[in-house]
């Protein structure tokens, strides 16, 4: 359940993420506030996830969730360009992240 509560938070991460563009510096209220609302949500289930999983793999994953998510949300919602040296490095964290998994105790 903590694993899965994980890769929930890193996707909500990403989410808010690319609402840091929407909001336009914090200045267009709705995309702000939505923005701060996937914050809290993200730390707070990034935070349970933390009781059973240990805080240094915790941590990487939700960030790595969020860096590849993010970066995936970029090129789709605002044509960020996608080059083969970005795929494959985006795909260097997806081994890390699986790495961390398979090696971290149950």
């Amino acid at each position: 359940m903590s694993w899965l509560l994980l890769l929930l938070s890193g996707l909500v991460e990403a989410g808010w993420a690319i609402g840091l563009k929407a909001s336009q510096g914090l200045t267009r209220p709705i995309p702000t506030v939505l923005t701060l609302i996937g914050m809290l949500a993200s730390l707070a289930m990034l935070s349970i996830a933390a009781r059973s999983v240990p805080v240094g793999t915790a941590y990487a994953v939700w960030v790595g969730i969020g860096t590849i998510g993010a970066a995936a949300l970029g090129v789709i919602f605002y044509a960020e360009p996608m080059s083969a040296a970005r795929f494959v490095s985006l795909g260097l964290i997806i081994a890390g992240i699986i790495g961390l998994k398979v090696t971290t105790p149950a």
